[in-house]
């Protein structure tokens, strides 16, 4: 057989040979019911005993046994997302301490332009913009190096996908939304306040 995939997908198709010997069966594969799984397991091995009383009933799941191939990818998976859940629970600190920085030292300036008119829009596009543009030079130097690993990665496989400029677009756009959230709540409570607190506190 040209096309029968026995390995894992690290390593490319080769022909395999499957051969019939009547007297070497000690292998079943049977596809059965989620719903009444045990029950049928229970009647498999009654079965399996009586055709094979010296031989012990011992089975396995398909998908468990094709799982097992790739526990090393599962470990680096949940470590990817452990630290990737970290890593934006850092980032929005950092940014939501930054942005609150900001807003602190420039309440005066938030004062005189709601005095002079400024609508809250206007004020939130304020802060908005500096910190959009630093989250696009972090992306600018993080995107290069995220599809330098991911590539290499994908070589370990014999058959993988290729990274199109798609899930760059999702990243960025994932990074924005969830730096937009955060800067937009603080740059509102800023907008908020009443401007003559405001130069008073100044």
């Amino acid at each position: 057989m040209q096309d029968f995939q026995s390995e894992s997908k690290h390593k490319k198709r080769r022909a395999c040979v499957l051969e019939y010997n009547a007297d070497a069966f000690f292998v079943a594969g049977i596809r059965i019911q989620p719903a009444a799984m045990s029950k049928t397991i229970g009647t498999i091995d009654k079965q399996w005993s009586k055709l094979f009383p010296d031989n012990l009933f011992q089975y396995e799941f398909m998908d468990e046994h094709i799982a097992a191939l790739y526990k090393q990818e599962q470990k680096v998976y949940i470590a990817f997302q452990l630290f990737s859940y970290i890593a934006i629970f850092i980032g929005c600190l950092g940014l939501y301490g930054l942005i609150a920085f900001a807003a602190s030292q420039r309440t005066k300036e938030v004062g005189i332009r709601k005095v002079l008119g400024a609508s809250l829009y206007s004020i939130v596009n304020l802060f908005t913009r500096e910190f959009i543009f630093l989250i696009g030079i972090a992306f600018l130097i993080a995107a290069p190096l995220g599809y330098y690993v991911m590539h290499n990665w994908l070589q370990n496989f014999a058959y993988h996908i290729n990274i199109g400029p798609g899930i760059f677009i999702i990243a960025i756009g994932t990074s924005i939304l969830i730096a937009g959230i955060t800067i937009a709540y603080q740059a509102i409570k800023a907008a908020m306040v009443n401007p003559v607190k405001s130069l008073r506190s100044e």
